[in-house]
């Protein structure tokens, strides 16, 4: 029931603080705002959910072909050991490790319009084989923080960003990052190991999670060696030959076993068009009360708090100016965007601020959309320890990349 609890707290709050406003202050604008953002945010749910609805539509059929082709005893036998002791509960060839593995794959090369149909896709699987449909099981609990926790690895749109706000060198945000995000991951992760009684140092997971970690160090340095000019045309170039050869692959795949492509993929289409629809009320709900918790101003009052406590601590507070984009961004991808850029554009790209609030992007997802979006699909109501953990795991983000950007820029 977190979900329930976290709702009704950023309405209440917002109220707060609106109200003292208005007796102590005399402002009389923030109930107004509080308002609007109602409509705003009901509004902005409502579009993502009819933006989500094509992609998801064609995403799922595309997954089906998939399915139905056999990609899940091929990436059963590249994972299945792996995913065998994560996911114990799921058993040997579950049907949710084809998606699973390709959502986490396409969340790293930050391929995020491939990234949530597969995820989706993933979950209603694992709901298939929940013994209670209304509660997470720890299988959706395991995949959903590794998911909210920033699997995204390399950050090519950040670096895009800093191109064009001048930095001189875009990629210098790209080991702090890969750091920073390691600390994430690694303690949501554990978080929901340790509740779940899993046991982590078994070799076959240790191995798995040894080689990743060398893979992507590997790909990341070699693309934080491109000069500036390439880093854009290298995400383009990259994302599109990627995503493409995706579709071709589950195409040719599904040629081969022999099914009714065609067909297959408008049965998928159909789930997805479904499962767009029903996500519209969960949307909503959580973006209206993050809406009116930012409109009345309640971000603002934790930040200045903050920083007069380390003030008066006598600690250096120079790295509070980031602290938006890092709190914002459990709450609001675009939101933490904007004050990413915003920081970029007031203190420059290639500043202290600049740099960390880059880095800070770079290192959680949107904990709360993400919450929404992955139960709302299945209509798990009761979220168990799931938000708990996804929150442990970007307040460890949060910190480590305030602590990896002193180490590399201050």
């Amino acid at each position: 029931m977190a979900l329930n609890y976290i709702w009704i707290f950023f309405f209440v709050i917002a109220f707060v603080i609106a109200l003292i406003k208005l007796i102590f202050l005399g402002n009389v604008d923030t109930f107004s705002e509080m308002v609007n953002a109602t409509f705003e945010m009901s509004k902005t749910g409502f579009e993502i959910s009819l933006g989500l609805t094509g992609v998801l539509t064609f995403w799922s059929g595309i997954m089906k072909i998939g399915e139905k082709g056999g990609i899940v005893n091929i990436v059963s036998k590249l994972i299945g050991p792996f995913f065998n002791k994560l996911f114990p509960e799921l058993g040997r060839n579950h049907p949710a490790y084809g998606p699973m593995m390709l959502n986490f794959a396409a969340n790293m090369m930050g391929l995020d319009n491939a990234a949530t149909p597969m995820g989706l896709q993933a979950m209603k699987e694992m709901q298939v084989s929940n013994p209670n449909k209304e509660v997470a099981s720890n299988a959706q609990i395991m995949f959903l923080v590794l998911n909210a926790s920033g699997l995204c690895l390399i950050p090519i749109s950040i670096m895009v960003y800093r191109a064009q706000l001048g930095a001189k060198d875009p990629s210098d945000i790209f080991i702090p990052i890969l750091f920073a995000t390691f600390f994430a991951n690694m303690t949501g992760l554990i978080s929901v190991a340790v509740v779940q009684k899993i046991k982590l140092w078994d070799k076959t997971i240790l191995s798995y999670l040894f080689g990743t970690t060398a893979l992507v160090a590997a790909l990341i340095l070699s693309i934080s060696s491109m000069p500036q000019e390439q880093i854009s045309i290298f995400s383009k170039v990259a994302t599109n030959v990627i995503l493409f050869s995706l579709i071709m692959f589950f195409i040719l795949l599904g040629m081969k076993s022999k099914i009714n492509v065609y067909e297959t993929f408008i049965d998928g289409a159909k789930e997805g068009f479904s499962t767009a629809v029903r996500i519209i009320p969960y949307l909503v709900a959580i973006l209206v009360a993050i809406g009116v918790f930012r409109a009345s101003g309640a971000m603002d009052f934790l930040v200045a708090g903050i920083k007069w406590m380390f003030d008066s601590l006598g600690i250096n507070s120079e790295f509070v100016a980031a602290l938006p984009t890092g709190l914002m961004k459990p709450l609001s991808g675009s939101g933490s965007r904007g004050m990413m850029i915003d920081a970029m554009k007031m203190y420059g790209a290639d500043s202290f601020i600049g740099k960390l609030s880059c880095t800070v992007q770079g290192v959680s997802d949107t904990t709360f959309f993400i919450l929404a979006l992955y139960f709302g699909s299945v209509g798990i109501k009761k979220t168990r320890h799931a938000l708990a953990c996804a929150l442990l795991a970007d307040l460890v983000g949060l910190i480590a990349a305030i602590l990896i950007g002193y180490l590399f820029f201050h």
